[in-house]
C-alpha cells in the first residue's frame, strides 16, 4: 500500500512548503523508498502555461509536455524523478474532469455536487498518479508526497482541504501523515506562536489533525526550545512533532536540517516504514545518494573562488521567474567548487532610451554586464527588453565573453548577428514584427493562432548534431559526444529556414539540427572561447549532482580555459542524461504518446485543439 505525506500550509503562501515537501522525499530517499511527488494548485487554470513568470514563478516544462507550477521543478530536481502533467492538479483540471463525465453521462442523472463527486475526482486522482513509476526502478512507489498549495482556509483550497480529509480514512492511518508548515515571525528576537496555534485550530477544525508542525521562521536562528514546547502545548501534539526551518545558508542544507530533527525517525514509526520492502540494490543506492549530499552541501561552506554571471532578463523584478536558471547555475558551480554571484540586469536598462531617462540605472545595468564573467539571456515571451538583450549579446560575441542563450536568447542571437555580421540593420522576428522585410525568426508554421493554453512546441524533444561536429562541437563534447540528445522544448517561434544557408556561410554554425534537419536548435561560434544557444530549455533537465551541460559549460568557461578543458574532459567520460531511456525516442512517437495521452487519456488535460505541436 502506497504511503501518502500530505504537505499543508497556514498563516501565508510561499514560506517553502515545495522545499520542505522535496526535502522530506529526499530522505526517504535516502533509506532505499521510491518517492513520487503530487502538486495540488487550487487556481482555476488548467494549467500553468497562460500565466505571466510575475504570477506565480516560472512556468516548468515536463517531458510530456505539460507546463505546471514550479515545485515540480523542485521535486525533479531533489527526488531524480521523472514526472508527468497529471503530477500537476489544479481546480481547472478537476472541474473540467468531473463536467466532461457530467456531460458523457456518467453519473446516471445524479445531482452532481462538491461533494462527493468533486473531493472523489480528487481523491481517484491521486491515487492514481501516485502508482505510475517515476524513477528508474520502473516500479510502483512506496511514498507519495502531496503538497497543497496555497494556505488552509482560502476559499479556492476548500474542497482539496475536504478531499484529503476524506482520503486519511480511504488509505487509512498507518498510511497517512500530515505535515503542516506555519509561519513563526520573529518580532524584535521574540518567537511568536499564535499564528501557527491559529492555523493549526482551523485546520483541525476541517478535520484534519497534523502530524508534524513545520515551524518556518525568516530568519537564521533556530526555533528556540521555549517555542518549540509552547507549540507543542497549544496544538496539541508531543514536541517531537515540532521541528524548525529556518533560513540556512542554501536550500540544499534544509533535508540535513530536518534529518538532525528526527523527522525521518517519526515517519517511520508513524507510516510503519519498516515494513515496506526495500532491496539491498535500492537501500545502497540510498546510502550513496545520502553520502554525496552530504558531500555536496558540505563542500559548499568552504568555497572561496567566485564565478560572476551576468543573467539578462525582462521578468528579473521576481526571481522565481528564472528559478530553474538559477538553480542549473547553482549546481554546475557546485561542481567545479565555485561561489556563484549572480548579476541581475533588466535588460531594458541597458537601453539607449534608460540612459536618457535613468542614467544612474543605465549605466549600473552596464557595470553588472561588463563585471561578470560569463553572460546569460534566457526565455522570455515579447518585445520589452529585446533590445538590451542583443546589445549585451554583442557585447559577449564582440569581446569574446562566455554565452549562454536560452530559447528566446537563441533566437536574438541569430538577430544580432544578422543585424551586425550580415548587415541587414531591419533583422528581427516575426514575434515582434509581422510584417517585417527581413524575419530571421518565424511562427512555426503547425502551431495554433488561436488558442493560447498548451500549444506551442512543448515538451522533450531530440537534437542531432550535424556530421562533423564531433571534432569541434563543444556542445557535443558537453554531452560526452553522443549524435543525439533530448531536451525540454517550449516556443512558438524557431529560425526561418530561408536565412539559415546565409546565416551558416557568414560564420554562424547551427551545430545541432531536428530529425528531420529542418529546424535549428543549437548554434555555435567555433571561434569564440564559449559562444552557445539552445532552441531548447536544457535548465528544466539539471539535477544538483548531475548538471545541465550547456549551464556546466557556460559556467566552467566563465571560471577560465583550465576549468573549462576540465569539465570538458569529465563530461566526455562521464556523462549520463537525466531522462529514462524509454523516453529518449524520436519525435514523432513522443509526439504520437502526447496526443494519444491528451485525447483519450483520462486526464483530459487538454482539448483536440489545443494538442501541442
Amino acid at each position: 500500500m502506497t504511503k501518502y505525506i500530505v504537505v499543508s500550509g497556514g498563516v501565508v503562501s510561499g514560506i517553502g512548503k515545495g522545499v520542505i515537501a522535496s526535502s522530506t522525499g529526499l530522505l526517504l530517499k535516502t533509506t532505499g523508498l521510491k518517492v513520487t511527488a503530487i502538486k495540488i494548485d487550487p487556481y482555476m487554470n488548467i494549467d500553468a502555461g497562460t500565466m505571466a513568470p510575475t504570477e506565480h514563478g516560472e512556468v516548468y516544462v515536463l517531458n510530456d509536455g505539460g507546463e505546471v507550477d514550479l515545485d515540480l521543478g523542485n521535486y525533479e530536481r531533489y527526488l531524480n524523478v521523472t514526472l508527468s502533467r497529471d503530477n500537476n492538479i489544479t481546480t481547472g483540471k478537476i472541474y473540467r474532469h468531473v463536467i466532461n463525465k457530467e456531460r458523457e453521462g456518467e453519473y446516471l442523472g445524479k445531482t452532481v455536487q462538491i461533494v462527493p463527486h468533486i473531493t472523489n475526482a480528487i481523491q481517484d486522482w491521486i491515487e492514481r498518479v501516485a502508482k505510475i513509476p517515476v524513477d528508474e526502478s520502473g516500479e510502483e512507489p512506496d511514498v507519495c508526497i502531496v503538497e497543497l498549495g496555497g494556505t488552509v482556509g482560502d476559499i479556492e483550497s476548500a474542497p482539496f482541504v475536504e478531499a484529503m480529509r476524506q482520503f486519511q480514512f480511504r488509505v487509512g492511518h498507518e498510511n497517512f501523515a500530515l505535515i503542516h508548515v506555519s509561519l513563526v515571525p520573529d518580532l524584535h528576537g521574540e518567537q511568536k506562536t499564535k499564528p501557527t496555534q491559529t492555523t493549526v485550530h482551523s485546520l483541525r477544525g476541517l478535520g484534519l489533525l497534523p502530524d508534524l508542525i513545520a515551524c518556518r521562521l525568516l530568519i537564521a536562528q533556530p526555533l528556540q526550545a521555549a517555542t518549540k514546547s509552547k507549540i507543542s502545548m497549544f496544538c496539541h501534539v508531543s514536541s517531537e512533532q515540532v521541528f524548525g526551518v529556518h533560513d540556512v545558508s542554501s536550500v540544499y542544507h534544509v533535508p540535513l536540517l530536518l534529518k538532525s530533527q528526527g523527522i525521518l525517525e517519526y515517519l517511520r514509526k508513524r507510516l510503519q516504514l519498516d515494513k515496506v520492502t526495500i532491496t539491498k540494490e535500492m537501500a545502497d543506492k540510498g546510502a550513496s545518494l545520502s553520502q554525496r549530499w552530504t558531500d555536496l552541501t558540505s563542500g559548499q561552506e568552504r568555497l572561496f573562488d567566485t564565478v560572476t554571471i551576468a543573467l539578462v532578463g525582462k521578468y528579473t523584478d521576481l526571481k522565481d521567474s528564472y528559478m530553474s536558471v538559477t538553480k542549473s547555475l547553482e549546481h554546475s558551480a557546485f561542481r567545479i567548487h565555485r561561489k556563484l554571484i549572480v548579476n541581475w540586469v533588466e535588460s531594458s536598462d541597458l537601453e539607449p532610451e534608460t540612459q536618457e531617462t535613468n542614467p544612474a540605472r543605465y549605466h549600473d545595468a552596464w557595470r553588472a554586464v561588463v563585471g561578470a564573467g560569463g553572460i546569460l539571456v534566457p526565455g522570455g515571451f515579447g518585445n520589452r527588453g529585446t533590445e538590451g538583450m542583443m546589445l549585451a549579446i554583442k557585447y559577449a560575441r564582440e569581446q569574446k565573453i562566455p554565452f549562454l542563450g536560452i530559447c528566446l536568447g537563441f533566437q536574438l542571437a541569430v538577430v544580432e548577428w544578422a543585424r551586425h555580421v550580415l548587415e541587414i540593420p531591419d533583422a528581427t522576428s516575426a514575434e515582434f514584427d509581422p510584417d517585417a522585410k527581413h524575419p530571421f525568426i518565424i511562427f512555426m508554421p503547425e502551431i495554433s493562432k488561436t488558442h493560447m493554453g498548451g500549444t506551442m512546441r512543448l515538451g522533450l524533444r531530440p537534437t542531432v548534431f550535424e556530421e562533423g561536429t564531433e571534432k569541434w562541437s563543444t556542445a557535443r563534447k558537453l554531452y560526452g559526444g553522443a549524435g543525439k540528445i533530448w531536451e525540454r522544448h517550449r516556443h512558438r517561434y524557431e529560425v526561418n529556414p530561408k536565412y539559415v544557408e546565409q546565416l551558416t556561410n557568414s560564420g554562424l554554425i547551427f551545430s545541432g539540427k531536428d530529425e528531420k534537419g529542418e529546424r535549428m536548435q543549437i548554434l555555435e561560434l567555433p571561434d569564440h572561447p564559449y559562444f552557445l544557444g539552445l532552441q531548447a530549455h536544457p535548465e528544466f533537465c539539471t539535477r544538483p549532482l548531475n548538471p545541465s551541460p550547456p549551464f556546466l559549460g557556460f559556467v566552467s568557461a566563465s571560471s577560465g580555459p583550465t576549468v573549462f578543458a576540465q569539465q570538458l574532459e569529465q563530461q566526455r567520460l562521464n556523462f549520463q542524461p537525466p531522462h529514462p531511456a524509454d523516453s529518449m525516442v524520436s519525435e514523432a512517437i513522443l509526439r504520437n504518446e502526447v496526443m494519444e495521452v491528451l485525447v483519450n487519456g483520462t486526464a483530459r488535460d487538454l482539448i483536440v485543439s489545443e494538442t501541442p505541436a
